[in-house]
Formats: C-alpha cells, sequence, structure tokens
C-alpha cells in the first residue's frame, strides 16, 4: 500500500479546468503518493480570510493548484472592472498566505494571457508581463492576476517558497460557463449556434469576427498543470498555448463550432459590438523547450467534443 504524502488542494475544483483536472486524474494521470481534493466556493468563501484559513486547516495540503477566480467575458469585464480587481486580490492574497503560513510545499496559480500589455510586439513571452498597461476594457482582473506573479516572487525571495503560475491562452471544453452575455467567446458561441439552430435563425456572432487568438483544450491544459505541479521549478510564469501557428480567428472558430454542430444556417456579424483585443499571439517555446514532444487535441476535434457534451448536458450547461 503507497502511502499518501502529496495531498493537492484544487481550488476552483468544479470550474472548467477544475472538472479538466479532475477527469485527466480518474483516468490515470494521479498516482499513488497523490490525494486530490477539489474545492469550490461552496466549500469556502476565498475572499474570507477566516475562511481561507479554515480551509486549510481543514485539508492540510501539501500542493495547492491555485484556479479560483471570479471570470467573464469581455462585456462582464468592461461593465465590472472595478469588482474584478476587488475580489481577485482578495482571493489570491488569502489563499497564497493561507499556503505559506500553513508549509504548502508548492502552489500552482492560474494566471491569463490578458495581463499582457496592450500595447506590444508579438509574440509575447514570459518575460513581458510587467512592460505596460493590459487592455482597458479588463484592467481589474488583469492587474489582480499580474499580482500573482509580484506575489510569488515575493514569497520566493523572502521565504524560500515554490511558489509559480501557468498563463494559459484561450481554454475551452466541457463544464465550460455557456452564458452568451458572461461567458468567453467559444462556449458563448457554442450556445449560440444551438440557439440558432434550434429556431431556424442566421448566427450572430459579435464584432467583426476578425480578433484572433490561440485556443486550449481544457483537458491538454489539464495534463500540463500536473506536469507543472511536479516538475516545473521556476517562480517565473510558463505559457500554457498550443503554437502561433494554431492561432484562429473568430470567423474561423464560428464556422468549426457550426460544422461540429451541424448548422446550416448563416452566419452574421454584428459590427456594432466591439472586437476587444484584436490578438495576444503568445509564444509557446519556453514549454517547448520543456515539453517538445507534448502533443495538442487538434482545434476542430477539441471543438467537436466539447459541442457533443454541451449537447448531451444541455440542461445543465447553459445556466
Amino acid at each position: 500500500m503507497t502511502e499518501v504524502t502529496k495531498r493537492i488542494l484544487v481550488t476552483g475544483g468544479t470550474g472548467l479546468v477544475g472538472r479538466a483536472i479532475e477527469k485527466v486524474v480518474a483516468d490515470g494521470e494521479g498516482q499513488p503518493d497523490e490525494e486530490w481534493i477539489f474545492v469550490s466556493s461552496r466549500d469556502a468563501d476565498l475572499t474570507s480570510s477566516s475562511e481561507t484559513k479554515a480551509l486549510f486547516e481543514r485539508h492540510k495540503p501539501t500542493h495547492v493548484i491555485h484556479l479560483a477566480a471570479m471570470v467573464g467575458g469581455l462585456f462582464k469585464n468592461i461593465r465590472s472592472n472595478l469588482d474584478f480587481w476587488r475580489t481577485n486580490i482578495h482571493i489570491n492574497d488569502n489563499v497564497l498566505h493561507c499556503a505559506h503560513e500553513s508549509g504548502v510545499q508548492k502552489v500552482v496559480s492560474c494566471l491569463s494571457t490578458c495581463i499582457f500589455p496592450d500595447k506590444t510586439t508579438y509574440p509575447i513571452d514570459e518575460t513581458m508581463i510587467h512592460n505596460g498597461p493590459p487592455h482597458s476594457s479588463n484592467f481589474g482582473y488583469s492587474y489582480a492576476k499580474r499580482m500573482i506573479d509580484v506575489q510569488n516572487r515575493g514569497y520566493s525571495e523572502q521565504h524560500g517558497r515554490r511558489f509559480t503560475a501557468v498563463i494559459p491562452t484561450n481554454v475551452f471544453g466541457p463544464h465550460d460557463n455557456f452564458n452568451i452575455e458572461d461567458g468567453h467567446v467559444l462556449p458563448g458561441l457554442i450556445h449560440k449556434v444551438y440557439l440558432a439552430k434550434q429556431s431556424g435563425s442566421a448566427l450572430t456572432v459579435w464584432g467583426t469576427g476578425k480578433p484572433r487568438r490561440q485556443f486550449i483544450y481544457s483537458l491538454d491544459l489539464a495534463r500540463l498543470f500536473i506536469w507543472v505541479l511536479r516538475e516545473y521549478d521556476e517562480v517565473e510564469p510558463i505559457i500554457l498555448s498550443v503554437g502561433e501557428e494554431d492561432e484562429v480567428s473568430i470567423r474561423e472558430a464560428a464556422e468549426a463550432i457550426a460544422e461540429a454542430m451541424e448548422f446550416r444556417g448563416e452566419l452574421v456579424f454584428d459590427t456594432t459590438k466591439s472586437d476587444g483585443q484584436f490578438k495576444k499571439t503568445a509564444s509557446n517555446a519556453k514549454l517547448r523547450r520543456y515539453l517538445p514532444e507534448f502533443q495538442f487535441t487538434p482545434f476542430r476535434k477539441a471543438v467537436k467534443e466539447t459541442c457533443a457534451w454541451f449537447n448531451a448536458n444541455y440542461a445543465n450547461a447553459r445556466k
């Protein structure tokens, strides 16, 4: 009988990435000496320092994957920048400080490519995070996420802690937030295609369809998260992304979803709606130096699997 020596606490454990990690672990990526604990906002309000401390005392983790955050799509960010800033600053400070005080050996937090400067050169890489202001549409969320990198460096320099972070590009997959108003672009489009198909109407895509994004399938990201937890020892974050050559436009993404959902209607682009940031092309060169052989799921295959999950779970997925 192998003794459990690692107790891995995953905050935000019922979200898109948390569910993906749980599935990958259950499907054979877990190790006998690991116990995985997935928690959500029902287990503790991480904006409360006392509830966060109680959560750590209850589970006594040796390792933490920190995914919990207030998140939302472009239009929710534009409306609520202050809320995104305050909520995420409280969550991140509470989790990292409790991890430090309780002697957690390693923390891997989740950042986002939206933290990078709006005015920059491409491709962006891990050295460029603090080179200028982020895009004005989501400055609250972006600055709060940047501060995780600042705190990680502080805990490393002052206390020798192994706290690091990953920067995924646009994540999608089963258990995503498919809310049309507040979700991210790909799950929002999946829901829109579903409704357009039901009603026999055209598919209206917000914006011009020209912005380009690198999409990463949640199950691929989950496998990479587990590798970072076990093997990656730098404090500096690492970008987890498909290559630059796999970037797709919003129009191409909409067409891939229409194909996967067998939608035969018209695509209409509402150019009165904001496009947000035109591109944020990220380099995965650092990841490739570590994992040159890692195989990403092809985009259209991942879209097809996500659409199939959405169709099968529509009653819950649309909420």
